[in-house]
């Protein structure tokens, strides 16, 4: 195509413009709109990443991404991780650069310094890179040859970098990017100026390990975000500080929930309130099943090691088991409860009447996680799985599937989440044929659209024995946690040989899924806390209401009000001490109790109680009898408020 030749661009929406041969995407963007020019960070061209400084020179088909699509996010955040390593360089001449990705929220850079970096580090640092994107300096993309890429970086000293080359394949083709005076390994691509990243904040430094092992040197990391508006890094920062406000370590230990000890790391201990807590949570999960027509198991902690090797998780999950010996045999300490629910199936012949069977397990499972990323109740070593497993007729997938998604949705609705949904498909350790693989697939895809709910596919993500639905709550402070799952499995039935007997009197293979709602009834609770700043739904509440008498001559009716709250199942307890009203009240707001009854003479002659809310503080006064059923109805509706 000859130069002055016009090139047909394809836009998202199926228009269709002509551009002369060699205009940029950049251009392009500018060309439909002032504020797309602005905001565009990256351009897919036919499907393919490009950075909006490509010129065009044939026919193909262009989407441009901002800082609200994920890539966009991406390519912004790693553009923003090459500034702050060139501000390294200037200010530490001496420095070595390992790898410096974008992540969630954010992004970070290793370095390997002679001296590790300060707070007041981080602070020139920062100004330095306030320079950097002032100079509005163009990021520019360049291939190299494998040779000229290792004598450059090989001269440079720059030994980190060395290793990551010889350690690609022969045949990849290197690129790097450089910006003022840095010159970075990377196949990009980047945001087309360093002017485009204005708001950055650098949040930490912490030591990581070359290539995450602990063989290899201890390099220094610097933790940092990045957004394209200042007020959006506002925002973010104050969600952070709310964060650690709401840190459920912190508010269990407030109020008494829960504690993890040296002893046992990654082993919670649950103290008597956190167990009120607990116990709420199980009691309702099993009204719930019993609803629906699930029966509830209890499996063992322990099996022999042939049983996990007919499951598959000795092959694949063997790592993360624990394991012990019994009568000279080796056993696992269960990491998952699904081979104990199949042994209970498996105890005798169904008919084809009786499926599905839905067998459900609050079953304790442990699993070896690293020290480094044990974190509270969100990160542990043992918890406890709300597992169920359904065993069907293939006839019956949809409908079972629909059945756990409108459950799931009944359930979050009861906590007040919002949740988004996820398909995850075929990892790459999968057991089982393609065929298999494609058929449950579309199982799942078929009931989520029949729901007509939006999900999200994420390629790759599956169990080793079956795609999945991920369920992934959003909490107050608009964090994402993936807590319930549906997995469909066609592979534990045939390698367990489960069977009915059909209409036929022949045997069948049934149908098998695994799902969970909490996901972990520990990791639950964190979030749970986090979510509600510990001020739990009455219906929760380890205290959900404390008597407060005024003086000491106020006791005896405190204690009557005590005990007709007690005897109507109402948690509650009295605070005797000789101390001020004002001083109790601010106690029990302290410990994020709901309800606070202050009785005194007026409350004595009237039989009643002066109401104050946690949070809408003095009610006024109210009969006893009609504050009792008040709060009973507050706790049968099972109120988030």
């Amino acid at each position: 195509m000859g130069e002055g030749s016009n090139i047909k661009i394809t836009l998202p929406d199926g228009a269709v413009r002509e551009y002369q041969v060699g205009t940029t995407l950049l251009d392009i963007a500018r060309s439909i709109s002032q504020r797309l020019g602005k905001e565009a960070l990256v351009a897919k061209v036919d499907g393919r990443l490009a950075d909006l400084t490509t010129p065009l020179n044939n026919d193909v088909q262009v989407a441009f991404l901002t800082f609200e699509d994920d890539e966009g996010k991406h390519v912004f955040r790693h553009s923003t991780a090459h500034v702050m390593a060139e501000a390294v360089q200037k200010l530490f001449p001496g420095a070595k650069f390992a790898i410096g990705p974008a992540i969630d929220d954010g992004f970070y850079y290793d370095f390997d310094t002679k001296e590790p970096f300060s707070t007041e580090d981080l602070a020139k640092i920062e100004k330095e890179m306030e320079a950097i994107v002032k100079a509005d300096l163009p990021f520019k993309r360049s291939e190299l040859e494998r040779a000229d890429a290792l004598a450059m970086f090989g001269e440079s000293g720059q030994n980190y970098k060395v290793e990551l080359i010889e350690d690609l394949p022969q045949d990849v083709s290197l690129s790097c990017y450089r910006q003022g005076g840095f010159t970075d390994l990377c196949l990009g691509p980047h945001v087309p100026s360093t002017g485009r990243l204005k708001s950055f904040k650098l949040m930490s430094v912490a030591g990581a390990y070359w290539r995450g092992s602990e063989k290899n040197k201890m390099l220094q990391r610097i933790y940092g975000t990045s957004y394209p508006k200042k007020a959006m890094l506002e925002e973010h920062l104050f969600r952070l500080e709310e964060a650690k406000r709401r840190d459920h370590r912190k508010i269990g230990a407030e109020l008494d929930l829960f504690s993890i000890h040296e002893e046992g790391p990654g082993f919670p201990f649950f103290h008597p309130k956190g167990m009120v807590l607990r116990n709420e949570l199980e009691e309702f999960w099993r009204q719930e099943h019993k609803k629906r027509g699930y029966q509830e198991i209890r499996t063992p902690i322990i099996l022999n090691r042939s049983l996990w090797e007919q499951s598959g998780h000795w092959d694949h999950y063997r790592d993360n088991m624990y394991f012990t010996k019994i009568d000279e045999g080796d056993y696992a300490v269960k990491p998952m409860n699904c081979p104990g629910s199949i042994l209970i199936y498996k105890n005798k012949l169904h008919s084809y009447r009786e499926l599905p069977i839905r067998l459900a397990e609050l079953g304790l499972v442990h699993r070896h996680e690293l020290s480094g990323v044990l974190h509270g109740l969100m990160r542990v070593r043992c918890f406890t799985q709300d597992d169920a497993h359904i065993f069907m007729l293939p006839s019956q997938v949809k409908e079972e599937i629909v059945g756990v998604i409108d459950m799931l949705d009944d359930f979050y609705k009861v906590f007040g989440f919002p949740y988004n949904v996820e398909l995850s498909t075929k990892p790459k350790d999968a057991m089982g044929s393609d065929e298999i693989w494609e058929m449950a697939t579309g199982a799942l895809r078929e009931a989520l659209e029949s729901r007509g709910m939006d999900y999200k596919v994420n390629e790759g993500d599956g169990a080793f024995y079956g795609p999945k639905i991920d369920f992934h709550l959003r909490d107050s402070l608009g964090r994402t946690w993936q807590c319930g799952t549906i997995q469909l499995d066609f592979q534990m039935p045939e390698k367990f040989d489960l069977n009915y007997v059909g209409e036929d009197g022949q045997k069948h293979r049934p149908v098998m899924i695994h799902r969970v709602l909490f996901g972990s009834i520990e990791r639950f609770i964190g979030i749970l806390t986090e979510h509600f700043a510990g001020a739990f739904p009455v219906w929760l509440a380890p205290i959900q209401a404390r008597v407060l008498p005024i003086t000491d001559r106020h006791l005896p009716y405190a204690r009557k009000v005590m005990d007709s709250l007690e005897q109507n199942g109402i948690r509650v307890e009295m605070d005797a001490r000789n101390e001020k009203i004002n001083y109790k009240i601010r106690e029990a707001q302290g410990q994020k109790i709901p309800y606070m009854l202050v009785v005194g003479d007026k409350e004595a002659e009237q039989g009643a109680v002066a109401v104050r809310h946690r949070t809408q503080g003095d009610l006024g006064a109210l009969p006893l009898d009609e504050f009792e059923e008040t709060l009973l109805r507050e706790i049968e509706e099972k109120a988030n408020a």
